[in-house]
């Protein structure tokens, strides 16, 4: 196999017995981390020169309707109930599978580029098979990975239809994709159920789902406000009696539920995504962070939409981070008439949410989110001399206070170079932009909304 050694860098590994090193180096023997060390020798082996460089396991974006790359910067002022109007009744049925393929490909790819070398790729917008394999098609075509989160449309409901609310999730299609693109757990790519969940099914299909990502044993992941206006108010209760709440439910936002259900949902093993930037916009509510942290649990990121924010993970741990420390400062002061002494959440906390906690929501902690020997290579080099970071006193700090996308150097994943010298390799790149860029414009201008 190539080894590959990554030679004179700072290391960040967020791992405790591994630690960080002001300078150090790391072999990668073919996908796997070998060594770890302040010098490591490998004669033969190809030479990654870290110089100059924070060396960290990639981010990891726990949630990403990756679909949505062609049409970005049209949400920025919508709220929610037009949003859900919009992107789904008129916009999503527009979409052919070459229109699903070019934004999950590009989506990724910029996504690489960005620093984030897995995401969980919740995919809602696969009315048929081929929108399903050509979602697949795109990820598996950047190199990155990812978990394929398969998830149903939600359009409007046809005179003398039935709602989505009342579908349950396809059993024939999870079945055809275990035996087919997801035959094996050991690859780049692994399935997943974006399911309607607790808050947007009937019971009968939100028990009918969660028992198949049991049968299955799958990460079922669903979208939860715990609105007023909710399907099932007490969803997770019955969940929990049921034993149907476990380590593989993935529950996105939940920015309303009350803090014993929020508890259920922590006590139970399950994961909580937040997607800050999103649900401040979009009367979501504010973000789980701090009531998560209270309860025992350790929140994951995400992104969410490209289609209102960027996808810049490193600007989602900024607005994860800040509002909380502002919400905690704030009731510091309330209760004592002074000024917190000590400040609630630490960097290196709010970067832990981005790589070994979403790694975590995923599954994944035990292959990515961290460095370590026997884990999967998925790294990324930062340059730190760029102008907006240097110089580098506390390598933390820089990383989740100043740090952005363009300052990735250098992406690995497992072990595959994927970005070099601030560059993808992907030899594409500009025939698939313009693509996308049709595919946009084609889209909006179906619904009128191109300018």
């Amino acid at each position: 196999m190539q080894k590959t050694l990554i030679k004179g860098g700072t290391v960040i590994s967020m791992d405790r017995r591994t630690g960080d090193l002001p300078k150090g180096d790391i072999l990668v023997n073919g996908s796997v981390i070998e060594k770890i060390g302040k010098s490591v020798r490998s004669p033969g082996a190809r030479v990654l020169d870290a110089t100059d460089k924070i060396v960290m396991p990639g981010l990891v974006n726990a949630h990403l309707h990756t679909w949505q790359t062609a049409i970005r910067g049209i949400a920025g002022k919508w709220p929610i109930a037009r949003y859900l109007h919009l992107m789904h009744s008129r916009i999503a049925p527009r979409y052919t599978a070459n229109d699903t393929y070019l934004g999950n490909l590009v989506g990724a790819l910029n996504q690489i580029s960005n620093g984030a070398t897995a995401i969980f790729d919740w995919c809602h917008n696969n009315k048929t098979p081929d929108h399903t394999d050509a979602a697949i098609a795109g990820l598996r075509e950047a190199g990155i990975r990812a978990l394929f989160g398969h998830g149903s449309p939600k359009p409007e409901t046809p005179k003398g239809g039935l709602p989505f609310t009342h579908i349950p999730h396809p059993r024939g299609e999870l079945e055809r994709l275990r035996k087919t693109e997801f035959s094996s757990d050991d690859g780049l790519l692994g399935l997943a159920m974006a399911a309607l969940g607790v808050d947007f099914s009937t019971w009968d299909v939100t028990e009918h789902d969660f028992r198949l990502a049991k049968e299955l044993d799958i990460i079922i992941s669903t979208h939860v406000w715990g609105a007023p206006n909710r399907l099932n108010p007490d969803g997770y209760a019955r969940l929990a009696g049921m034993n149907l709440l476990d380590r593989r439910h993935n529950m996105v936002h939940g920015n309303y539920l009350s803090d014993d259900e929020l508890g259920i949902v922590v006590d139970s093993g399950a994961s909580v995504t937040v997607t800050p930037e999103v649900e401040l916009q979009m009367s979501h509510g504010a973000p789980l962070v701090g009531r998560v942290r209270a309860l025992g649990g350790r929140p994951s990121l995400g992104v969410d939409v490209e289609s209102n924010i960027s996808g810049d993970m490193f600007t989602v741990m900024r607005m994860a981070l800040q509002p909380q420390r502002q919400s905690d400062n704030k009731a510091v002061m309330e209760e004592t008439g002074a000024p917190a002494k000590k400040l609630s959440i630490t960097p290196r906390e709010a970067l832990a949410w981005a790589t070994i906690e979403s790694a975590r929501a995923m599954g994944l902690e035990r292959r990515i989110g961290s460095l370590k020997p026997g884990k999967q290579a998925d790294i990324i080099m930062i340059d730190a001399r760029a102008l907006n970071l240097f110089p580098v006193h506390d390598p933390v700090e820089t990383v989740v206070f100043h740090a952005n996308g363009s300052n990735v150097d250098t992406v690995l994943i497992a072990g595959k170079i994927l970005k070099q010298n601030k560059k993808l390799t992907y030899r594409k790149l500009g025939d698939r932009m313009n693509e996308l860029e049709r595919s946009g414009r084609r889209i909006l201008k179906g619904v009128g909304l191109s300018t």
